[in-house]
């Protein structure tokens, strides 16, 4: 791969900047329309502002920002490396260069009250005859995104999901993108009550391709991604998504915040044959969410869909109930005494808690519900 260094001004690449759709959805031109400021392996915009606005301030002051990467491209023109965040925020801020311009580019921001509109002449004309020093990269696709992830180590850390984006470029990841990555995407507007993360740091479309592959029985997100990677469009699992987030609203019609960041997707392909009582369920939850014994509350969807008390985390004993019923015990298990052992005394180490009657049966965890096992018999018995 050659590398050459070029010098661009910043007059020269706010030239022709333009987001096409809304938040750039259908892509990012600048530099003439010769760069492409947001090719499909590149993350979308996540600055935070207080960075954004250190841009601009250390432009003001001539100082030398960290030099960009672009990658040249068959017909000549250029995708951008490394240097988005700066890119996108420098053409933010210098290309309205008016009131009006401002009015009509909503992404538009001052710094320290000041506008680029708003600086006298030469402050403008100084910042529009920056230099930026760029790094113009020529190779195969394969070197381009292989040197992508190298200098991409040492800015803000590359999520999982947006390496792989970075493997699996084409037509069906441009197409997934518009649907889980954009900022107020469609994605993040019908399931954000129900999903964690970011759509912008790619959090959203990694979740539901998870789900997607173990639905279709894949062993990774990876395997998925070579499958589809050359798909028209990413219909199927944008579908497939939605039947999700649907499934969950006609399911638990009521809406609480322990909803948030549950593997909705993993239950939606084991249970969405299930014949299930929206009503009955409520009555369920509503009576768990009550119930002091259960300590993970977020637990409650998962357990009345699989029955498993694992995701409830009940209530545990304290140390003093365990060490109060050992004493009553004289230290033996019951278990070991009732099968007929020789030795059925152990040190307190060496024996757990248990409920005399289990938590289903409404058993409390009181110290009167407590007996104490060995770690044997009590295993033993939970793995009944």
């Amino acid at each position: 791969m050659n590398i050459d260094r070029i010098q661009v001004t910043i007059k020269e690449l706010i030239d022709g900047y333009e987001e096409k759709g809304p938040d750039g959805i259908e892509g990012v031109v600048a530099y003439g329309g010769r760069l492409d400021v947001r090719p499909a392996y590149q993350r979308e915009y996540i600055y935070p502002d207080k960075d954004r606005d250190e841009v601009i301030r250390s432009i003001k002051k001539q100082f030398p920002l960290n030099v960009m990467y672009w990658a040249k491209t068959a017909d000549g023109r250029y995708e951008l490396m490394d240097g988005q965040q700066r890119t996108i925020s420098i053409c933010h801020y210098a290309a309205a260069s008016n009131e009006f311009d401002r009015q009509s580019y909503e992404q538009c921001f001052s710094v320290d009250n000041l506008y680029f509109f708003n600086l006298p002449e030469d402050q403008k004309e100084r910042m529009l005859d920056y230099v930026l020093d760029i790094y113009v990269c020529d190779g195969t696709p394969s070197e381009v995104l292989d040197w992508f992830k190298i200098i991409n180590i040492a800015g803000k850390v590359l999520s999982a999901q947006e390496l792989r984006n970075t493997s699996y470029t084409g037509p069906w990841l441009a197409d997934a993108k518009l649907h889980f990555s954009k900022p107020n995407c469609t994605a993040y507007r019908i399931a954000k009550d129900y999903m964690s993360g970011s759509p912008i740091r790619q959090e959203y479309l990694e979740k539901a391709i998870e789900w997607i592959a173990a639905r279709d029985g894949l062993r990774s997100i990876e395997e998925y991604m070579a499958l589809h990677q050359q798909d028209e469009n990413a219909n199927q699992i944008w579908l497939y998504f939605r039947r999700v987030i649907e499934w969950v609203e006609a399911i638990f019609p009521v809406r609480r915040r322990e909803m948030k960041g549950l593997e909705w997707g993993l239950l939606y392909n084991q249970f969405m044959d299930a014949e299930l009582d929206p009503d009955a369920l409520e009555r369920q939850i509503k009576e768990l969410m009550m119930d002091d014994e259960v300590t993970s509350k977020k637990g409650v969807y998962t357990y009345i869909l699989t029955g498993e008390e694992k995701h409830l985390s009940l209530r545990a004993f304290t140390e003093a109930q365990k060490r109060a019923a050992y004493e009553r015990q004289g230290g033996i298990c019951p278990d070991c005494q009732a099968a007929g052992k020789e030795n059925a005394h152990y040190e307190f180490e060496e024996m757990e808690a248990d409920h005399i009657t289990p938590w289903s049966q409404g058993g409390k965890t009181v110290p009167e519900n407590c007996k104490m096992r060995c770690r044997e018999c009590n295993r033993r018995k939970s793995d009944i």
